[in-house]
């Protein structure tokens, strides 16, 4: 099966003719992405994303260079927990999206936002935003997770 992108540009009524509109810039292999994250302590982001999250284990194997790779899956995504040996000798730098450039937050779209966001309360995690509704069917949640990366839960009604 392959998945489609959105079409570089917006479709207008030549490309229609001409069957244009399945030019895309990408042909995807399954519908999740893998998302990496180097991690300092291994141990408490495993659990965070596998007991308090939920997703399911894989298993771990040697990453080169030294460390491991652990392996989750959320649905099609995969969530890859990359410990280096030695750590990383800097570690995220705190202080969410005005903090720093790059990657500063990830999306996980759930069905049960509530209960999502008290299993991370339970757990310890680091609140950034409590449960709210950005749009009228739209509600989101946002945690650290044991490394200090921002975790957003989307639920649409």
């Amino acid at each position: 099966m392959i998945f489609m992108v959105a079409p570089r540009r917006p479709i207008d009524e030549a490309d229609r003719r001409t069957g244009a509109e399945t030019l895309m810039t990408m042909q995807l292999g399954k519908a999740g992405i893998d998302l990496g994250i180097v991690v300092r302590d291994v141990e408490a982001m495993v659990a965070f994303y596998r007991d308090t999250l939920g997703l399911y284990y894989e298993g771990a194997n040697p990453v080169p260079g030294g460390g491991e790779m652990h392996r989750l899956w959320a649905a099609e995504t995969m969530v890859k927990l990359v410990a280096p040996d030695p750590a990383p000798a800097a570690g995220n730098p705190p202080g969410g999206l005005r903090a720093a450039s790059g990657m500063r937050y990830f999306t996980f779209t759930v069905t049960n936002l509530d209960e999502v966001f008290d299993a991370c309360s339970a757990a310890g995690a680091a609140v950034v935003l409590t449960p709210f509704a950005v749009a009228p069917s739209v509600r989101i949640a946002m945690v650290e997770d044991p490394d200090g990366n921002h975790v957003e839960f989307l639920e649409r009604s």
